[in-house]
Parts: C-alpha cells; sequence; structure tokens
C-alpha cells in the first residue's frame, strides 16, 4: 500500500469542466499512468488523484506541474497522503474563464492541422504520432467531408514547426491501417468551419492511458 501511495499524486485548483483526457494531457509526458480518478464538485474548482506506475515518475509530476498554469488556474499537485484521503483545500483560480476548451478551441495557439489519415486514427493514435516531434498538450480527430481530419496543439512554437518540417509527408500507422499524413499550420480562417463539424466523440473520449 505504502509503494501506491507514493505513485498517486494529488493534483487540485482544477477547472470545473476539465476532463479526463485533458488530464492525462498534462501528465502523460512524465511516465506510465495507470489510473485517473477525477473528481467534479458541484462547483469549482475540481481536483483529481493520478497514479503513475513508477514512484519517480509521480515526483517528476510534481516538480513538473505544481504551480503551472492550467487556463488561468495555478494548480496544486503534491502527493497523496494516505492513498485518496480527502485532505484538501481549494485554492481559487487566478481568474476565471468562460471558455469551455474542447476541439480546436483548447488553450495553445502553436497548433497544425492533419490531413490524410485513417478513418480508424483515434486522438491517441495521433498524438502518438505527432509527439515525436514535442510536447503535444492537445490532440482531437474529426470528420469533414467524409475525411479524417486531425488538430494537434503543441506548447510552443519551435515544436510547433519542427512538426510541419519533420512529420509532413510521413507514414501513420495503428493497430488497424496506415496511410501517409499532410501536416500544416492551423488557418484560423476555418475555425468558423470547425464550429459545424462532427467530432468523434466515442473516439475522443475513449482512455488512451490503459
Amino acid at each position: 500500500m505504502g509503494r501506491r501511495n507514493s505513485c498517486t499524486i494529488y493534483v487540485g485548483n482544477l477547472p470545473g469542466d476539465i476532463r479526463e483526457r485533458e488530464v492525462e494531457d498534462l501528465f502523460y509526458k512524465y511516465g506510465r499512468i495507470v489510473d485517473i480518478d477525477l473528481k467534479i464538485p458541484p462547483r469549482p474548482p475540481g481536483y483529481a488523484f493520478v497514479e503513475f506506475e513508477d514512484p519517480r515518475d509521480a515526483d517528476d509530476a510534481i516538480y513538473g506541474r505544481d504551480g503551472y498554469d492550467f487556463d488561468g488556474y495555478r494548480l496544486r499537485v503534491e502527493l497523496a497522503h494516505g492513498g485518496r484521503a480527502q485532505s484538501y483545500s481549494y485554492d481559487r483560480p487566478s481568474s476565471f474563464s468562460n471558455g469551455r476548451r474542447g476541439g480546436v478551441s483548447r488553450r495553445s495557439e502553436f497548433r497544425v492541422m492533419v490531413d490524410g489519415l485513417p478513418s480508424s486514427a483515434s486522438w491517441q493514435d495521433l498524438k502518438d504520432h505527432m509527439r515525436r516531434a514535442g510536447d503535444v498538450c492537445f490532440s482531437d480527430v474529426y470528420r469533414e467531408g467524409g475525411a479524417t481530419v486531425g488538430v494537434v496543439d503543441y506548447t510552443n512554437y519551435d515544436d510547433m514547426k519542427y512538426a510541419i518540417r519533420k512529420l509532413d509527408d510521413t507514414e501513420f500507422r495503428n493497430a488497424f491501417s496506415r496511410a501517409y499524413i499532410r501536416v500544416r499550420e492551423y488557418d484560423a480562417r476555418s475555425r468558423s468551419r470547425s464550429r459545424s463539424l462532427s467530432y468523434s466523440r466515442s473516439r475522443s473520449y475513449s482512455r488512451g492511458w490503459h
């Protein structure tokens, strides 16, 4: 039990509209995640417990994300004491965002579009492919005119530009198919069209961290 405690972190002061996949996006780069337990109370902020396979990864996550500004909420990240004991105190957000994150309207401006994906592609498949170029903070897959299109946000400009150079016209693979994809910088003028797109929620909300 002691080892499990040392592998589990408490993440406090989360936005009330956060999704489990976004918690995973925050912490996947620190190591293999075993479980995410997201709690959203009637009034924000929310909190979560994230269990890593290795306690060293939990330590790295605490070091890297404690005090991190997530959409105006300053995260509180620490080792979960006594398992999942309810010993947390809420911090009020430094600012409140009325905009719900999701689809192409997430927090990063360093965004690329990915065309030519196979219909079986999921957001997790896309993220796994695109993280070869840098630190991905968000990915999504949707259908547009019979085609499968991806949106990927990077945490910084250099990674976005490197992704366009390195991953354009590369072979994308998953368990079901493969295809050559095209990667280009996101065009903000196409944003109005995105509102009418049908997102593949069944794929997007599947847990990619098992």
